[in-house]
């Protein structure tokens, strides 16, 4: 739920392209000279009864055909080896999930950079809280999003001869506003129902959530909440980074005090500034060893791609209502990024 807004529509109109143009198109494609692999999956997950759709990151060699991930008019993309030959052997695996309204494709940022380095990272689309597949009934069902990335396990897991560069031994997950949410979830936590129902009755916590589901009639003392507070915890996974966790409030102290793999949790912005929806001090403080850092000049939305220099006029002529290419100032937020990047990293080769 944590940043459900309208989902950003980049200005992209859709261009019909003949096979034998397309075909053309690919066989002119710059080779690939780079160290990040791209390939696409997808996984069953029953609790939703279709599959979710992913993107592999994977440490690669020279080759394949070069091209851009994520890019659009509003965000810069990030280049990669599509059917480039993965490097020899087995590497840990890190599953980033992304914000409600969000997409795989707007972490390639930080999946090219974690590729290089030599980590596998598996970006599911969420149904239902995805660019161009969202719902504001999608983004209170929180409790979903853990099984999206159970399933993606399952199926990498499961089909080692599908994916022979997957160390199946060191998993870790990497969570964004409501894929904050989920990572935590991941490792343990659980949501009270009861505090999830009222979330919205004392005002918007700073963020856009509230307003957003008010637009389209949602009221959260009317609906089931109760599987809010399931164990969604995935073994597999041993440890986590947690950026601006969406509903985090709601999460029971006793929970987050159970929660035993290593974690390092985020939050963007001074600390004053932070908005409350997602500030996680007190959080933090309850999840025994946790790392809690804050990243200055930052905004809840520094943690996208870098935008394009057309972007914020493009989602000002959308109605987008969330500053999506804004930061606090005093840095540019390729700085930003590379700090993030930099105490990920070195968070994950720390403990994986």
């Amino acid at each position: 739920m944590a940043s459900a807004r309208r989902v950003v529509q980049a200005g992209i109109a859709a261009m019909a392209i003949g096979l034998t143009g397309w075909g053309g198109f690919e066989l002119f494609r710059p080779a690939y000279e780079g160290g990040a692999g791209i390939a696409y999956g997808a996984a069953h997950a029953p609790l939703r009864g279709t599959d979710v759709e992913f993107h592999i990151w994977y440490p690669a060699e020279p080759g394949g055909k070069r091209v851009r991930v994520g890019g659009n008019g509003v965000f810069h993309g990030t280049p990669a080896g599509r059917r480039a030959p993965h490097r020899a052997g087995r590497f840990p695996a890190i599953v980033i999930s992304h914000g409600a309204g969000g997409n795989a494709g707007q972490f390639g940022w930080i999946a090219e950079k974690l590729a290089e380095a030599g980590f596998v990272v598996l970006l599911p689309n969420h149904p239902g809280t995805t660019t161009g597949n969202a719902s504001a009934q999608a983004a209170v069902r929180v409790w979903e999003r853990p099984g999206d990335v159970t399933a993606v396990l399952d199926e990498v897991t499961g089909h080692p001869d599908r994916y022979p560069f997957v160390d199946p031994d060191r998993m870790a997950a990497l969570g964004f506003s409501a894929g904050g949410y989920t990572a935590m979830a991941l490792s343990g936590a659980r949501g009270d129902p009861d505090r999830l129902q009222r979330f919205c009755d004392a005002g918007d916590h700073g963020m856009s959530d509230c307003a957003f589901l008010a637009q389209f009639g949602i009221d959260l003392h009317k609906m089931d909440l109760s599987p809010a507070g399931q164990d969604l915890r995935d073994p597999r996974f041993s440890t986590a980074v947690i950026v601006d966790p969406g509903i985090v409030s709601t999460l029971t102290q006793d929970s987050l005090s159970e929660i035993a793999v290593p974690m390092m949790v985020a939050n963007l912005g001074d600390e004053n500034l932070v908005p409350q929806g997602v500030y996680t001090r007190q959080a933090a403080e309850q999840i025994p060893g946790a790392d809690y850092v804050v990243i200055p000049d930052a905004t809840h939305f520094s943690f996208l791609a870098e935008c394009t220099p057309k972007g914020a006029a493009i989602l000002k002529d959308e109605g987008e209502p969330d500053p999506l290419c804004d930061d606090a100032g005093g840095r540019s937020r390729a700085a930003i990024l590379a700090e993030l990047a930099q105490r990920i990293l070195a968070f994950f080769n720390d403990h994986l």
